[in-house]
């Protein structure tokens, strides 16, 4: 792994942590941690990060550039872009990933592995409840898109009632 100048990693702190579809509920601290381990990772543009049927053993974090998520059973292309998440439901569950996720042009990534995140877990209890709260919202957001726009104004007005 290339040493890394402070301002560098600041700024790629900046983007993860700014990012309002990422890993929102992570303190300054927690980022610290996480960019210390992560393995940095590289993509050509057509080049698959997350292949669907096999598994990712980890979560990718995007710090440059942008991919598509292929959804097959929906027939439809997601978005994401700097300071989001791929490969969380194959980390999660522990199966083969359910989508094809494809670099639309270069793209950097960190990389956390399994191993590597629950040591940290281990270590800092709160940093595990935090990712994992993040990752619902994650989730959550993801499929409230899916189903379509009225789920997210039913949703809030079922909050006021």
């Amino acid at each position: 792994m290339r040493a890394m100048s402070k301002a560098s990693q600041q700024q790629e702190v900046s983007v993860l942590s700014a990012a309002k579809g990422g890993l929102v509920y992570l303190t300054p601290n927690d980022w610290a941690l996480i960019t210390d381990k992560a393995a940095r990772r590289q993509f050509k543009a057509g080049e698959l990060i997350v292949q669907q049927g096999k598994r990712t053993h980890g979560v990718y974090l995007l710090l440059k550039g942008t991919a598509s998520v292929q959804i097959p059973t929906q027939g439809a292309t997601l978005g994401i872009s700097a300071g989001e998440a791929c490969g969380e439901i194959s980390f999660l569950d522990e199966l083969p990933a359910t989508v094809d996720v494809v670099a639309k042009e270069e793209v950097e990534a960190y990389y956390m592995d399994r191993p590597t995140l629950q040591s940290m877990f281990e270590l800092f209890p709160h940093l595990g409840s935090r990712f994992y709260h993040s990752l619902a919202a994650i989730l959550s957001r993801r499929l409230r898109a899916l189903i379509g726009p009225g789920a997210a104004s039913q949703s809030a007005s079922a909050k006021k009632d």
